[in-house]
This record gives structure tokens, sequence and C-alpha cells, in this order.
């Protein structure tokens, strides 16, 4: 019989790893990873992924399965997500759904419109003429293709402005029309979003980084680098790992590399939290100040059965 699956998300540093493997054991679930990161083998430190040993315990699908000099898109992860729910549910088990890429997480629950695969080259050019001219210059041009796009994406944005001109170069359709054939939110999932002060937050990104850096971050992607394959650009933007690529290569100090990673790691969490409030329907989950896994695990799994 086919049963209603959990998603569990928040952002990062907010504790959904050991809630999830507490909660997985509880029920009997098998965890379906939505990370964008940690499908990466051999990027272990920088993505957090959960230990071996939690992963022998309760099994967990779509962590270490591309090498990092390969792309990864999220068309091919919602293939991927399928079928190993497919496997898990054929096993009479539930699917618990964790992870904090917010692409993803609508991905899974909404299904995906079919875009074009990136165009490096065509978006080298983009970021040419963005140098050149500015990124107002292409949010302009952006407006005169598909004003509904401009209209939602700031003309300082120029990554997200760069793959709406993409979407429209490749094919011919504004990404505005495309995106209208995200499906419907599927009845059978439940979506819980962990959420805590930004003070607490900031505190554990702190600590994260600082616990990152003693277990060997950057020896970690001194041995990815020592691959003659090297690196995918999805991996090279990896938060963490652009922070040391930049270290390594003499841009800039070690100190200097950790308060970026711990910058950039505070700004990535404010941007989780703006994908996690578009998504409807979702049950928002406050940790509370003081509260231990256990405590968090039966207030989520309270949610969940509701």
């Amino acid at each position: 019989m086919h049963q209603s699956f959990w998603i569990l998300t928040g952002p990062t540093a907010s504790g959904k790893t050991e809630v999830a493997f507490h909660l997985a054991k509880e029920i009997g679930a098998e965890i379906i990873s939505a990370d964008s990161m940690q499908v990466y083998r051999g990027m272990d430190i920088g993505t957090a992924k959960p230990p071996l040993e939690l992963r022998r315990e309760v099994p967990h699908h779509l962590i270490d399965i591309v090498d990092p000099w390969e792309s990864y898109s999220v068309g091919r992860y919602i293939l991927d997500a399928r079928e190993a729910m497919s496997r898990v549910e054929e096993r009479g088990r539930r699917c618990l759904v964790v992870g904090g890429t917010g692409l993803y997480v609508k991905a899974i629950r909404e299904g995906l419109f079919r875009g074009p695969d990136a165009d490096w080259a065509l978006r080298e050019e983009l970021a040419a003429v963005a140098e050149d001219k500015g990124s107002a210059y292409l949010h302009g041009v952006l407006q005169g293709i598909d004003p509904v796009s401009a209209g939602r994406i700031h003309e300082k944005d120029l990554r997200r402005i760069i793959r709406a001109l993409e979407v429209y170069q490749k094919t011919g359709k504004a990404i505005s029309l495309l995106q209208r054939e995200w499906g419907t939110i599927r009845e059978d999932s439940i979506l819980v979003v962990l959420s805590l002060k930004r003070e607490e937050l900031n505190r554990r990104v702190e600590e994260r980084v600082q616990r990152m850096m003693k277990e060997g971050l950057v020896e970690e992607v001194r041995h990815l680098l020592s691959s003659p394959k090297g690196l995918s650009k999805q991996a090279r933007e990896a938060l963490g790992y652009k922070e040391v690529l930049d270290y390594l290569s003499g841009c800039i100090s070690l100190a200097e590399a950790e308060e970026l990673i711990k910058r950039n790691t505070r700004r990535f969490a404010k941007r989780q939290m703006t994908w996690f409030r578009s998504f409807a329907g979702a049950r928002w989950l406050e940790i509370k100040e003081g509260e231990d896994v256990q405590g968090l695990t039966k207030r989520v799994m309270e949610v969940f059965i509701g």
C-alpha cells in the first residue's frame, strides 16, 4: 500500500541529521537525502554528512552517488529520489526525506519543470556582458522578454537573471511559463520545517565551522584537488570548499577563509529560510532553548502524526 512520506527540513546547523536518525529508528524509516552537495563522494567534512555509523544503523539514500568532478542536476535528483523512494516503499518501510536544499525539497513535493541543462559557455558569455555593462543591463534584457520573471528577480541577483536568459535562449520560452509546469503538492507528503532564533543559529554556525576546520576541511580539499579529474563547477562552488580553494590558491589567508565560511554560511541559512517560507502547507517547529535531541525528536514526531 502506498503510504505518506515525511519531509524534515530546516536551515544548516539546525540539527536535522540527528533528529532524523532518531526519528527513523523510532518509526522504522529509511532516509532520503535532500542535500545537493552530500551527493558527492569525498566531500564529507564540509557537507556535514551523517557519520558512517549512523548510516550503518539507518539506511540513507542519495549520499555519495557521484564523483566530485561530475555535474549533478535537480532533474537527475528527482529521478534518483523517485527510484529510491519506490525501493523503500516496496520494502514496506516509510520514506523520511531530510535535507536543506530548498529546490530539492520543492521538487520532491511538487515535481519539476523540464528546463534545459546548464550551458556553461552561454553563462560565461552572459556573465561577461554583466561584467562590462552591469547586472541591471541584463535585467533590462530579461524585462523585455520575460517581464514576469524580471518582476520576481532583483536586478542584482545575477545568477537567477542569467539562468532565466539561458532558459529563454535554449527553449524560446520564458522561464516563468515553464515554471507553471510545477505540479500540485503531493497530498501524501507532510513537511516539517525546523527553525530557531537567529542568535542561536549564528552560534551553531560558528561552532560547526570551527569543528569542520579542526576535523580537517583543508586537508579534505587538498585531497580532492589531487585527483587528475579535478572538481566540477558545482563542487568548486560548494559552501566551505570555495573559500578553502581561495586559501589554497593564495588569494586569502586561512583565518580569512574561516571567517568567510562563517559569514557565507549565515547568509546561506538566511536564503534557506526564504525558501522554506515559500512552501505552502509547511508545519513549522521552533527549537526551544537548551532542548535536547530526544525532546525535539518527540515533538517532531507529534507534528508528523498530527
